[in-house]
């Protein structure tokens, strides 16, 4: 057989019986007096077992340790790693469709916001919020929760929308506090009323995610939109938490007098 007789034969094609040749998978025939590849029955047996294991899900290098292995001890454990593999990939795809399937719903209810899609805990966050007045800071505070969403690692966006969901009931007052600064300077006396409001209910853990560098990108995220003496309320409102961080670590270091 030549090669296009052996690739049709097997369901491959030509070039995928080249590569196999140059990745050692498949070993080169001997060649006719007219340059031709010659192959026979066993490098048809050889090219299926080499098809049959790819269609498993392995990969060339993965196939090139099970041929190596003649008796084929190596891959009974290739092949339960792979199905162990197989079963964390359903895993992934069952939870991205139980998402899809709330997406779904939101859409035909008219309720899939311009965000979405969201991590469950953000979806619970704002359904907690309700119905808020109309607000610009609500809308900018929707944004950066959604840029938190995604940027977040999964354990840190659990903890930090269960703490954030206890802001859900004085939300209303706080972004009032904010809007009102929209046009004032950052010395203006609502500044230090609205940081006080908002470290209140500001959580520890997201306190501490911001940083004091010029460069970090999620502090500058969430001042970008700012006026003025929103970013300086805000900013006062975060080094208030953090003062207050310290004062409880250090109350629960020092022993009882």
């Amino acid at each position: 057989m030549r090669i296009g007789e052996i690739a049709a034969l097997i369901g491959v094609t030509p070039r995928a019986v080249r590569h196999y040749h140059h990745l050692g998978l498949l070993p080169e025939p001997v060649r006719r007096s007219n340059g031709y590849r010659a192959y026979d029955i066993r490098d048809a047996v050889l090219l299926a077992r080499i098809r049959r294991l790819t269609e498993l899900g392995l990969g060339l290098d993965e196939v090139r340790d099970v041929l190596a292995d003649d008796e084929g001890r190596e891959l009974a454990d290739v092949l339960q790693e792979l199905d162990e593999d197989l079963g964390r990939q359903e895993a992934v795809i069952r939870e991205r469709r139980e998402r899809l399937a709330a997406l779904l719903t939101e859409a035909r209810e008219g309720r899939l916001t311009a965000e979405a899609p969201l991590s469950p805990q953000l979806t619970a966050l704002l359904a907690g919020l309700g119905e808020l007045p109309d607000s610009p800071m609500a809308v900018k505070d929707r944004e950066f929760l959604a840029l938190l969403d995604t940027v977040a690692p999964e354990a840190d966006r659990v903890r930090l929308m269960e703490a954030l969901r206890g802001m859900a009931e004085h939300a209303g007052e706080m972004y009032g506090l904010l809007d009102a600064l929209a046009d004032r300077e950052p010395d203006d006396p609502g500044v230090p009323r609205a940081a006080a409001a908002l470290a209140a209910l500001l959580p520890d853990d997201l306190a501490a995610r911001f940083s004091d560098r010029p460069d970090d990108s999620l502090t500058d995220a969430l001042f970008a939109d700012l006026a003025p003496a929103q970013s300086a309320a805000v900013r006062r409102a975060i080094d208030l938490a953090r003062h207050r961080q310290k004062h409880v670590r250090k109350d629960r270091q020092e022993p009882p007098s």
